[in-house]
C-alpha cells in the first residue's frame, strides 16, 4: 500500500501503553508532577502554563529538533529502540539469507555505510539525469514522469496511486490528484510576506547548490532555479487549498478514461495507463479536474527544454538527502530556513527511521518481538470497549440530535474496527532486493516495490489488514474508508499509558486519545461517511444543519488564538483535530467517571481525580516550538498547536470549570450557554 497517501485519508493523533523488557521506558514516580506546573498561575487565566508552565521552562528545544514535548519524547525514547533492533540485526553476520534479520541488517548497515556513499557522490543519479537529457518531445517529458512514478523516483507533475473507491469501499480505484511542487504549500508561491520570501529565495538557493554540484555551471543553475520555480508557481495556482481538499466531495470526481481524456487533450489515457503498469481499468478518480485542465495547457505553453530541467530538478530533490555529504548539507540548509532546525540530526537516527519508511513490516516484526507485550494490547482492548461505551451513553444523551440520525451514528459506532499493535498478516516484501553495500539501490528497489504492490491491489478484494502506519510509529489514526481505528505500538507507553498510573492519568491521556480517533467518524469531514466507510449522507438536514453551526462556532473559538505576531489558528483547517480533541475529551471524561476513581474524591499529590484528569490531558500537549516550525505548521498542520489544544476542549466542558472552580471573570471562563457542546 502507497502509505504516503493513505496518511493523508488519515485524522492523526496519538496513543497507549506496552512494557519493554531490555529497553524499559522510564516511567515517572509521579504521573502528575507539581514541579512541572506553574502554581502561581490561575487555571482558569491560563490553564497551559498553570499544567506545564515549569516543563515548558525547563525543557526547551534540542538543537537537533525544531519541537519539543511528550510526543517529541517519546519519539525520541522509541527511536533509540529502534536504534537497538537495527544496530543488532546489522552486527548478526550469521543471520540466513532471505531472514527478516538479515534484510533489516543488510538496509542499515548499507544506509550506515558513509565512506561508499561519499565516495559515489551523484553517481546513483547520473543514468536517471542521462535519460532526461535525451528527451526530444513532450511525450517525452509525461514519460519520464511515468519512469519516474514507477520506479521509486518520486511523481513529478501529479500524483498517481491506487486506493479504495470512496463511495465504493469495496472496490480499490486508480486515482490521480493534485501536484508537482516542492515547497509545503501553495502559498508559498502565492503570497509575498516576509518570511514565505525569505523562504522563497532559500528555495532559489537549494536550487542552485543542487544543480551546481551536478555540472552545471553558476549562471546556468541559476537559469534553471528560476525555471523550475516558475513552472511551480502555475501548478500552485492550479491546485485547490488545503482547506478546499478537507471536503470529501469536492474530491470526488469520477471520469471514464474516454472522458478524461477530452478534458487533457494533451495527455492520452488510454496509453498512459498500461505505462502506468495499470490493465483493463476504464474508469479514474481525479482529486482535482481543473488542475488537470491547466496541466493540460502547461504542457503545450512551457518548452520541452523547460519541462527537461524541471525533471532534473525532481531527480535532484528526490536523491539529495541519500546522497553523499555536500547533497545533504544543501538539503538541510534548505531545510534549517523553514524550520529554524539549528544542527542536523544525527545520522544513525536518520538511517533507523529511512529503514522504519521503507521496510516498516519487516523491522516491525523485530520491534514487537522485543519490545511489545501481550498484556498492553488486552488492557488496550479493554479501554477501547469502556470508550465505546461512553461515546454510546453521550450520542444517546445528545439533545440536539434526533432520533433516526442517533440511530444511524451509534451503528457506525459499533461498527468501528480497532487495530492494536501491529498487523495480524505481515507483508513480506516478497521480490524486493537488498543488497549490503547500495544503499540508494535498495530505496530505488524499495520504490520500485512499493509501487508494484500498490498496483497489485487493482481487480482484489480491499484488504482490511493493513495497516497504515508501522508498528514503531508513535502515532495513531482513523480510516474513514475502513470506519477503523488504528494504534500502532509505538504509541502504546507514558505519558498517554502506564500500567501502574491510577485511571485519571490515564483517560486523560491514552483515554482521550482513543476518543479522540473515534471523534473522527464524528467530525465535519468523517461524518459524511457511513457505517460501512462509503461517502454518503446518513443525516437528517436539520440535524446536518444543527451540527454545522456547532462546527462553525468551534472554528470562530480556534480562530481567535493567535500562534506569532499576527498569525492565528485557521478554525476550518483544524476543524476535524479540534472536534476530535472535543469529542475524544469528553468521551474519555464520562468513561472514568464509570471507574472507582471516577466516583471518590480521594487525592493524590494534592489533587482531585478530575483534576488529574484534565492535568493529564494537559501534559500530553506541553512544549516548546521553534518560530519557523511554527509560522509552517500554522499553514501546513490540520492540528491546532499545542497550547490550544490543552484548553480548547476543556474550556467547553462544565467538569473542568468545577474541577478548578474556573469563575466568570477568569481570562478562560466561557459562559454555560456559549460552551460547545458536541458529542
Amino acid at each position: 500500500m502507497n502509505t504516503k497517501h493513505l496518511k493523508s485519508y488519515f485524522a492523526v493523533l496519538g496513543i497507549v501503553a506496552a512494557s519493554y523488557s531490555s529497553y524499559a521506558q522510564k516511567v515517572p514516580q509521579k504521573f502528575i508532577d507539581p514541579a512541572n506546573m506553574d502554581l502561581s498561575v490561575k487555571p482558569g487565566n491560563d490553564f497551559y502554563e498553570y499544567a506545564s508552565g515549569n516543563w515548558i521552562k525547563n525543557n526547551p528545544v534540542p538543537a537537533k529538533e525544531t519541537r519539543w514535548g511528550s510526543f517529541n519524547e517519546l519519539r525520541d525514547f522509541n527511536i533509540n529502540a529502534v536504534k537497538t533492533v537495527v544496530e543488532d540485526a546489522a552486527a548478526d553476520r550469521s543471520a540466513p539469507a532471505g531472514s527478516v534479520k538479515k534484510r533489516v541488517g543488510d538496509f542499515y548497515a548499507a544506509a550506515m555505510d558513509s565512506i561508499t556513499i561519499e565516495k559515489l557522490g551523484y553517481t546513483p543519479i547520473k543514468a536517471d539525469l542521462s535519460r532526461i537529457s535525451k528527451i526530444k518531445d513532450i511525450q517525452g517529458v509525461l514519460d519520464e514522469v511515468v519512469t519516474m512514478r514507477t520506479s521509486g523516483l518520486g511523481s513529478p507533475m501529479y500524483g498517481f496511486y491506487v486506493d479504495q473507491d470512496k463511495k465504493n469501499v469495496n472496490k480499490y480505484l486508480t486515482q490521480l490528484s493534485q501536484g508537482g511542487t516542492t515547497l509545503p504549500d501553495r502559498d508559498y508561491y502565492l503570497k509575498d510576506d516576509s518570511r514565505v520570501l525569505k523562504i522563497r529565495e532559500a528555495y532559489l538557493n537549494y536550487m542552485t547548490t543542487l544543480f551546481t554540484l551536478t555540472g552545471s555551471s553558476a549562471t546556468e543553475a541559476k537559469q534553471k532555479a528560476n525555471t523550475v520555480l516558475a513552472i511551480e508557481k502555475q501548478l500552485a495556482e492550479a491546485q485547490m487549498t488545503r482547506l478546499e481538499m478537507r471536503d470529501p466531495y469536492k474530491t470526488y470526481n469520477k471520469f471514464t478514461v474516454a472522458d478524461l481524456n477530452k478534458s487533457t487533450p494533451n495527455i492520452n489515457w488510454t496509453t498512459t495507463l498500461p505505462k502506468l503498469l495499470v490493465q483493463g481499468q476504464d474508469t479514474i478518480l481525479v482529486r482535482t479536474p481543473k488542475f488537470f485542465v491547466s496541466l493540460n495547457n502547461m504542457l503545450t505553453s512551457v518548452s520541452v527544454a523547460d519541462w527537461k530541467v524541471y525533471l532534473e530538478w525532481n531527480v535532484l530533490k528526490n536523491s539529495a538527502s541519500d546522497l553523499s555529504s555536500p547533497f545533504v548539507k544543501a538539503h538541510f540548509a534548505f531545510t534549517q530556513v523553514q524550520t529554524g532546525q539549528k544542527v542536523q540530526t544525527p545520522r544513525w537516527q536518520r538511517m533507523s527511521s529511512a529503514t522504519d519508511g521503507a521496510i516498516g513490516e519487516l523491522l516491525g516484526q523485530l520491534y514487537v518481538a522485543r519490545y511489545f507485550k501481550p498484556e498492553a494490547k488486552a488492557r488496550m482492548t479493554e479501554m477501547i470497549k469502556n470508550l465505546r461505551t461512553a461515546f454510546e451513553i453521550r450520542i444517546k444523551g445528545l439533545e440536539w440530535m434526533s432520533d433516526a440520525t442517533k440511530e444511524k451514528a451509534l451503528a457506525k459506532l459499533n461498527a468501528f474496527v480497532p487495530k492494536i499493535g501491529y498487523p495480524d498478516k505481515w507483508k513480506n516484501y516478497e521480490g524486493l532486493n537488498i543488497d549490503r553495500k547500495t544503499y540508494f539501490q535498495n530505496l530505488r528497489n524499495v520504490g520500485t516495490w512499493g509501487y508494484q504492490e500498490m498496483i497489485s491491489h487493482l481487480g482484489k478484494p480491499v484488504d482490511r489488514t493493513r495497516f497504515g502506519m508501522t508498528p514503531p510509529t508513535v502515532n495513531a489514526y482513523y480510516s474513514p474508508t475502513m470506519n477503523e481505528i488504528v494504534f500502532p505500538a509505538g504509541i502504546l507507553q507514558f505519558p498517554f499509558f502506564a500500567a501502574n498510573a491510577d485511571d485519571a492519568v490515564n483517560y486523560g491521556g491514552i483515554g482521550a486519545v482513543i476518543g479522540h480517533e473515534m471523534s473522527h467518524g464524528f467530525d465535519d469531514s468523517g461524518s459524511q461517511y457511513d457505517k460501512d466507510g462509503n461517502l454518503r449522507n446518513w443525516w437528517t438536514d436539520v440535524d446536518r444543519t444543527k451540527f454545522e453551526a456547532k462546527t462553525k462556532a468551534l472554528g470562530e473559538q480556534f480562530d481567535s488564538y493567535a500562534v506569532l505576531d499576527t498569525i492565528h489558528v485557521n478554525g476550518k483547517l483544524t476543524m476535524g483535530e479540534n472536534i476530535g480533541d472535543l469529542g475524544g475529551l469528553n468521551a474519555a471524561y464520562t468513561a472514568f467517571k464509570m471507574t472507582k476513581q471516577g466516583q471518590s474524591e480521594e487525592k493524590i499529590d494534592g489533587f482531585t481525580p478530575d483534576q488529574r484528569f484534565f492535568l493529564s490531558w494537559a501534559q500530553v500537549w506541553r512544549g516548546n516550538i521553534l518560530a519557523e516550525s511554527a509560522a509552517q505548521l500554522i499553514k501546513t498542520d490540520p492540528h491546532s498547536p499545542g497550547q490550544y489544544r490543552t484548553i480548547g476542549a476543556p474550556v467547553n466542558m462544565d467538569a473542568w470549570y468545577k474541577a478548578f472552580d474556573v469563575k466568570p471573570g477568569d481570562k478562560l471562563y466561557k459562559a454555560p450557554e456559549d460552551r460547545i457542546r458536541l458529542w
